[in-house]
Formats: C-alpha cells, sequence, structure tokens
C-alpha cells in the first residue's frame, strides 16, 4: 500500500514529437490505429510504462495535439499528476500550444516540465530563441518556473535527463488519494475475444480489486470487476494513479461509451445542473452569451449544455472567478472540487474552464442575491472549511485552525464539537474519517503480515511507521494504535503490535512436523541431543527455524538453555520444582547435579537459565531461590 503511482501527460501542438518523445522514453510507440501511421498524428489517447521501482509507478498518456481531436486530449490531461509540454525546436509556441497551457490551468495541472524537442534540427542560438518565447508565453502561469530540458527523440539527447527529472519530480509528490471510494472514468471501451467487455481509463481516486461489485453511471449498471490489468499485466488491485484496464461482466460494448464513469459507492451524484466557478481564456474571440450553448468536458465526458448566468447576460473578457451554472442535456457523473473545460460548439474554441461548486444545483432568481448565495457555496461552510483545513494537514492545533479556516475562536470550538472532529494529545485536531482510514490501513497491514508470518507476535511499530510518517503525523499514528487497543481491534506486547483477534501459531503444513520434534523433545527428558538435530529431525528447513525457536520459546512450548540445548516446557518446570524441592533456600553446583542427574555441559546452562528468568541469584559459588 506504501507504493505510490502517477500518471504524466505529453501536451503540445500537433507533430511536435510527443509521441516521438514518448518511444524514447518508454520505447513504446503510442499510435496503434492504422490512421495514426498513415497521418503520423495521434487521434486516440497513447498509454505506455515508463518507470517501475518498489516506491513509484509511472505511466505516460500520450495525447493528441490536433485541434480535431481536443476531446481525446481533455480526457487524457484530465487524469495526469504532471505534464510535460512539449515545444518543437524549430517551430516554438503555436496556437496548439498555447490552447493546451488553457486547457491545463483550467483542469488544475500544476507540475510541468518543459520539453524543446527536434534540437537537432537546429543551432543553438535559434533553440535559445524559442525558450525565451515560451518563457514569455508562461509568464504569470502556474508553469512559469517549471525546469527546461532540450530533447532530440532521434538521437536520444537529453533522453535520460528528462527521464530522472520526471521521476524525481514525481518522488516528491504525494498521489491522489487511494483510500476514497473508487471512481474511473472511463476513456476506451473494448472487447476482448473470449474475454468480453473491457474498459480502461486512469483511476482518480480509491481501489478496485478483482471480484469487486462495481456501478457503471450515470446508467447505474452493476457489473463486476473480472479481471485487471496495469499496463498489460494481471494484477489483483489497482490504485489511484493508475492507467488500469478492467475486464466486466453482466455489460456489453454497446452498453458503455466514453464518459461514463465506474464506481464502488452510491454516494455520486448524477446531475444535470451544476453550479460551478468558471475563468475564461484572456483572448476570447466571441461573446459568450446567456444560455448559448457549451460544450462541458469533465473527467473523460463530453456533453453539451446551456450557461446561465446570474449576474450578466455576456461575457467577453473577465479576469475573476465567475459563478454561474451548467445545465446540460444528459446525465453526468461529479462532485464538488471536479475540475472541467468549456468549449464553443461553433465555431470550435476553448472558452474556459473551472471547478465545480455544487453538483446538485437548483433554479435560481436573476440577481445579486444568488451570486451572494453562490459564493457562500464556493467558500464552503464553515464545517466545510474547518474539514478541508484538516484534511489537507492531517492533524491541526486551534491557532492554526484559526489561521487556515479565517474562523474565530468561538465559531470554530462551536463546530469541533462535532462527532466529525476529534480532540486528541490534548491539543490537536483531526477527522474521524482519517482515524477510521488509518486504522483500516493499519488493520489491513497487520492482516497481511499475520498472513505471511504467522508465528510471530506482531509488527514493530517503527517499522509499522516507517511509511505511513510520510503521510499522517507520527503522534496522530500512535493516538490511532491506543485508540484500537482500547476499542478491542490492536494488541500491542512491547514494542509489537498485532490484531487483537490474531493468536500467533504455527503454519498448518508445518503443525505436524512441529509437534512431532515437541514429542522427540519431550522423550529425551533433561539429556537432550543438540537443539538443532530435532529441526533436522523433523524436517523443519532451515529458513522456518529461526522464527520457529522463538515462537516455540515464546508460547512456553520450549525453553532455550543455551545456544545448543533446549528443554521441552514440561521437563523445564518439572526440573525446576524437583530441584526446589530437594534444596533449601540455597544450594550449589553439586547438589543440584545429584538431584536432576545431570552432567556439567547440562547442569552448567540450566542453571545460567533459572538465572536469566529470575529464579535464582548466584551468590559467590551457591544459588539463591527467588521467593
Amino acid at each position: 500500500m506504501d507504493k505510490r503511482y502517477f500518471t504524466i501527460g505529453m501536451a503540445g501542438h500537433i507533430d511536435h514529437g510527443k509521441t516521438s518523445l514518448t518511444k524514447a522514453l518508454t520505447n513504446v510507440d503510442t499510435d496503434r490505429l492504422k490512421e495514426e501511421k498513415e497521418r503520423q498524428i495521434s487521434i486516440e489517447l497513447g498509454f505506455a510504462p515508463l518507470y517501475e521501482d518498489q516506491e513509484i509507478q509511472i505511466s505516460v498518456i500520450d495525447v493528441p495535439g490536433h485541434e480535431r481531436f481536443i476531446r481525446q486530449m481533455i480526457a487524457g490531461v484530465a487524469g495526469i499528476d504532471l505534464v510535460v509540454l512539449v515545444v518543437a525546436a524549430d517551430e516554438g509556441v503555436m496556437p496548439q500550444t498555447r490552447e493546451h497551457l488553457d486547457i491545463l490551468k483550467f483542469l488544475g495541472v500544476k507540475n510541468g516540465i518543459i520539453a524543446i524537442t527536434k534540437i537537432d534540427r537546429v543551432d543553438e542560438d535559434f533553440t535559445e530563441l524559442v525558450k525565451d518565447e515560451i518563457l514569455e508565453e508562461l509568464t504569470g502561469t502556474v508553469f512559469e518556473d517549471s525546469p527546461f530540458v532540450l530533447v532530440d527523440s532521434l538521437s536520444k539527447k537529453g533522453i535520460e535527463e528528462i527521464k530522472e527529472l520526471i521521476i524525481q519530480t514525481l518522488r516528491e509528490r504525494e498521489m491522489r488519494d487511494a483510500k476514497g471510494a473508487f471512481r474511473l472514468p472511463i476513456d476506451q471501451v473494448f472487447t476482448v475475444k473470449g474475454q468480453g467487455t473491457v474498459v480502461r481509463g486512469t483511476v482518480y481516486e480509491g481501489s478496485v480489486e478483482e471480484g469487486q461489485l462495481l456501478t457503471i453511471m450515470p446508467q447505474g449498471l452493476e457489473v463486476k470487476a473480472r479481471q485487471i490489468q496495469v499496463h498489460h499485466k494481471s494484477a489483483q488491485k489497482a490504485y489511484a494513479g493508475q492507467r488500469t484496464a478492467i475486464n466486466l461482466s453482466s455489460v456489453s460494448k454497446e452498453d458503455l461509451e466514453r464518459g461514463d464513469v465506474l464506481v464502488s459507492s452510491e454516494h455520486f451524484n448524477v446531475t444535470k445542473t451544476l453550479d460551478v466557478a468558471i475563468h475564461v481564456v484572456d483572448d476570447l474571440d466571441h461573446l459568450v452569451k446567456q444560455r448559448m450553448p457549451v460544450k462541458l468536458h469533465i473527467g473523460t465526458a463530453e456533453v453539451m449544455g446551456r450557461i446561465v448566468f446570474f449576474d450578466r447576460n455576456e461575457l467577453k473578457e473577465e479576469n475573476g472567478e465567475i459563478l454561474c451554472q451548467l445545465r446540460l442535456e444528459e446525465e453526468i457523473l461529479t462532485k464538488r472540487g471536479d475540475r472541467f473545460i468549456l468549449r464553443r460548439p461553433s465555431p470550435q474554441e476553448t472558452i474556459g474552464g473551472g471547478w465545480v461548486i455544487d453538483p446538485r444545483g437548483n433554479k435560481y432568481r436573476f440577481g445579486n442575491q444568488t451570486i451572494d448565495e453562490l459564493e457562500k457555496k464556493r467558500v464552503g461552510s464553515p464545517k466545510e472549511r474547518i474539514t478541508a483545513a484538516l484534511y489537507e494537514a492531517k492533524s491541526l492545533p486551534l491557532n492554526e485552525l484559526i489561521k487556515r479556516t479565517a474562523l474565530d475562536e468561538l465559531t470554530l470550538n462551536e463546530f469541533l464539537e462535532d462527532s466529525e472532529f476529534v480532540l486528541y494529545n490534548g491539543k490537536e485536531f483531526t477527522l474521524q474519517m482519517l482515524i477510521n482510514s488509518i486504522e483500516e490501513d493499519i488493520y489491513d497491514r497487520l492482516h497481511e503480515f499475520h498472513q505471511g508470518y504467522s508465528m510471530k507476535t506482531g509488527v514493530n511499530k517503527a517499522v509499522l511507521f516507517q511509511n505511513m510518517e510520510k503521510r499522517f503525523p507520527k503522534p496522530l499514528l500512535d493516538f490511532v494504535v491506543e485508540n484500537g487497543i482500547s476499542n478491542g481491534v490492536f494488541n500491542r506486547k512491547e514494542q509489537f503490535v498485532s490484531l487483537a483477534s490474531f493468536v500467533p501459531h504455527v503454519p498448518k503444513s508445518w503443525q505436524k512436523r512441529t509437534e512431532n520434534m515437541l514429542e522427540d523433545l519431550r522423550k529425551d527428558g533433561r539429556k537432550v541431543r543438540y537443539y538443532k538435530e530435532y529441526f533436522a529431525a523433523s524436517g523443519i528447513p532451515d529458513s522456518l527455524e529461526a522464527d520457529l525457536r522463538r515462537f516455540l520459546e515464546d508460547q512456553g512450548l520450549v525453553v532455550h538453555l543455551d545456544e545448543q540445548f533446549a528443554y521441552h516446557g514440561e521437563i523445564f518446570n518439572e526440573a525446576v520444582s524437583k530441584l526446589r524441592l530437594g534444596t533449601g533456600e540455597e544450594f550449589e553446583v553439586g547438589d543440584a547435579k545429584d538431584i536432576l542427574d545431570l552432567s556439567r555441559k547440562y547442569m552448567i546452562p540450566f542453571l545460567e537459565r533459572l538465572d536469566s528468568k529470575g529464579l535464582t541469584k548466584r551468590v559467590e559459588n551457591k544459588r539463591v531461590w527467588k521467593k
């Protein structure tokens, strides 16, 4: 669960080298269609694996650059974590470059790398001019401080440099929320012979596992994830940020289309009326008029509708955020905070973009009163602001909450009494939903550990928290564990944490041999062979020996005298009782040898074990029984 999954996008003008750069980075040609080969342009979204290690997995989306394929471009970019803006050195910034920049801005993509491609076609001076032109174009945008890399996909110049830059940039980022309800906007639907219907997309949030029951929205079709693939390899589970193909049962290809959404929860909203906040592009060619037809691109969906203003009848230029409404011809699935793009259907141009304030919009009157109400929705209620601040920071003291929410202490304290908010450590607030999420994560980790290491008491708490501390403060993790212990979910023995329901045990496949070994040890009484011989005689492998030794000792079934010898637990206890009955308050080695009939090789380790267990204390040449 600690692995992070990211998707990056290639964006830029047609024929500026996005597909060639993708191929140079991944060794995958993402132009698969016959028409793409013939016309040498990308029409559909292309996907390829870029990099994977134990910490991160990175996929690439190559999005079409031609204006006719802007829908596919938006569908691809909507789910990315980082964009590589591709500009050819021999052409510089072109119209599609600017439009893609606008779309990226409206979709909230903030991490970017600028790749100047085809550098072998021009001299260095010309490349510097192109770089200056790009810098001028990026001024005032979120990409103005993005790093530049000069590359040539044919000669492979700069390819390793940009690949390493992508990897290092994403190593520093948190991945999308894998704990929420699963949501995958579908961008491709196809059939596989003998398998049936397959959908593909980027997992926006949550996770999905093989066999899980899901719903296709907005139709409400119930399906089952029969098989999951990530990069053409079977997977038991797929997480937020991954490019995923899912083989679905109980549905045909004809029932689905790009823009549908695969979800695991019924709590998403299906709607035709959205309250939204939008920004428009800087150089609109035409007026945007009241109730004008618009094309909404949200997730992978493309839906016609009308834009409704409440404080104006037309729009040409506007620097700020405009609060308005979209009334659609078809239902879509969305939620607050989702980003979108608005385009004019004819003549085609990008108008602007924004985010969903409320997916359950109503009909409102024209006027400032409605704008005031929409503004309140935009900012969010006090409770929503507190929730948002705690969700982002995970844990905050009261003084920091005051700063982040702009609420006074009296108002804050009133809302913090709600059961959704939890005070821990006497000074820090967090969300009950985060506590539940962390507890579930810890539960899953412990359950997985117990399945693999059934003889171990539990997980060392420091190891358990090792990767989780990247996302949550340690005091909060400590609180969740202690809270779980109080509620009977977890147990703790010294520094080891386990599930309360877990009982350490020998793996079923080795139980019989372990029982036979213990019986042999018991039969040999106090004059045992070397401990290792019992393992060998029972056919227990060396790989299992260390864990089994520790388990048998922890359970009291075996008592180690030293590294070489061990007694069956019953035999050891009988020997202690016999020695105690045969001696007074103190005794010497010779007394013990006579009573137990043991040679020195057993006697000395046995007596030292009595000392280490706190049963006796050595005083000069004698041992004194402790009371």
